[in-house]
């Protein structure tokens, strides 16, 4: 995994607790991935779930590639015993996971504001990056235009006169721009340090339920027991709609755990793949897997939408990458994703059957693929040929 321990800009205060869900199969993975990625402590998992501590702030964390989603934890404890009592003696079991310990809520909703607040630091940052040099590039291009259709030495002029009076323009303008970022920073600041109090939230309640509990109590109900526990316990108001907060309830016969998502998009959702095929956690696993050395010729010889590589070639870039595929309509939806995520001259796609691969006899590092199998495809004896051509393509281990 080439992973870089996480070095937070601003940390959470001595590391906070998260947790991540994860497909069936992938809690090791990820497991593995936050002690390497984010140099975390504290990390147990449980079907579905890992969780850790860690310093690293949401750049770092956004950089998971194994989880789907990431929470902010606020409680973790043993399940509710539904097998007896009634109804209504369960429901204030659940209103004590806020009632009995209110300041580790009124912690997590601190650490939330924190981790917030450089989030939105960082996206002015960026915002604000070199806005004087990018516009005086479009009015390049303006002056070049005009250069077409008017006399050289009118437009030399015109131009002097227009730079004379853009850069007036644009230096009011940056001016006016830091006033109202250091505004901004301002008010950000004081949501740090609690001008705006707790009360001010508006929030919403997520549910999950299984197991027992789901055969007693819909997620509806749960949601609303917990929605008026927090009301009257720290007095914000539900907004359904768009709320500053939301609250993440699974109750299983497991475990109970209460957290906040920290992203609305899922980690899972990869920003740079246009068309999903294979899922992209599934995808990274089986890259890291394969210990992918820089140099390597990495092949996908039945590489579909091309979603291994992409993971690959994000994860490990300094690597020859090729993917082959006998789909055109495959081949075109991979392209689509390389141009998307900028990796075309990362990744080399060719058409070509996997038993008829264009490839010298091993000339390739590593192979990498889904073979399709199950009901929709059946291989048959072809699977044969498949692994024999895989075989012949890929290099022998030096056993000198």
């Amino acid at each position: 995994m080439a992973a870089v321990l996480g070095g937070p800009r601003s940390d959470p205060p001595a590391g906070a607790r998260f947790f991540c869900t994860a497909g069936r199969g992938l809690e090791p993975f990820l497991t593995r991935e936050v002690r390497a990625r984010l140099a975390a402590t504290q990390v147990e998992y449980i079907s579905g779930k890992v969780f850790f501590t860690t310093c690293s702030d949401l750049n770092m964390l956004k950089k998971l590639k194994s989880a789907e989603r990431l929470f902010l934890l606020i409680k973790k404890q043993l399940p509710l015993n539904v097998s007896s009592g009634s109804k209504g003696k369960i429901f204030n079991e659940m209103q004590r996971l806020i009632n009995d310990d209110p300041e580790s809520w009124l912690k997590a909703i601190s650490i939330w504001k924190n981790l917030e607040l450089d989030a939105k630091k960082e996206k002015l940052s960026q915002k604000d990056a070199n806005p004087l040099k990018r516009k005086m590039g479009e009015n390049d291009v303006i002056v070049a235009k005009k250069l077409k259709t008017e006399q050289m030495q009118e437009i030399c002029e015109n131009k002097e006169c227009q730079l004379e009076k853009q850069i007036e323009e644009e230096t009011l303008e940056q001016g006016h721009r830091i006033t109202k970022r250091e505004e901004f920073l301002e008010d950000l600041q004081n949501d740090a340090v609690g001008t705006r109090t707790h009360s001010d939230l508006t929030f919403r309640v997520s549910c999950r339920c299984s197991g027992a509990i789901a055969k007693t109590f819909t997620a509806q109900e749960v949601g609303r027991v917990f929605g008026i526990a927090l009301m009257k316990q720290f007095g914000w108001k539900a907004d359904l709609r768009n709320p500053n907060l939301e609250v993440f309830i699974h109750l299983s016969d497991i475990y109970s755990v209460v957290g906040i998502p920290l992203f609305r998009v899922p980690l899972a959702s990869r920003a740079y793949i246009k068309t999903a095929g294979l899922r992209s956690t599934t995808a990274w696993a089986m890259a890291s897997l394969a210990e992918i050395k820089a140099g390597a010729f990495v092949l996908d010889p039945m590489c579909g939408l091309g979603t291994i590589l992409l993971e690959a070639a994000k994860e490990w870039p300094d690597v020859y990458y090729v993917g082959a595929d006998v789909s055109d309509s495959q081949l075109l939806g991979a392209c689509d994703n390389l141009k998307a995520a900028g990796l075309k001259d990362k990744i080399e796609l060719i058409k070509a059957s996997v038993i008829e691969l264009p490839l010298p006899s091993e000339s390739v590092d590593t192979i990498i693929s889904d073979i399709p199998f199950g009901k929709k495809f059946k291989l048959g004896e072809d699977i044969k040929s498949i692994l024999q051509e895989m075989e012949s393509s890929k290099k022998r281990a030096n056993t000198d």
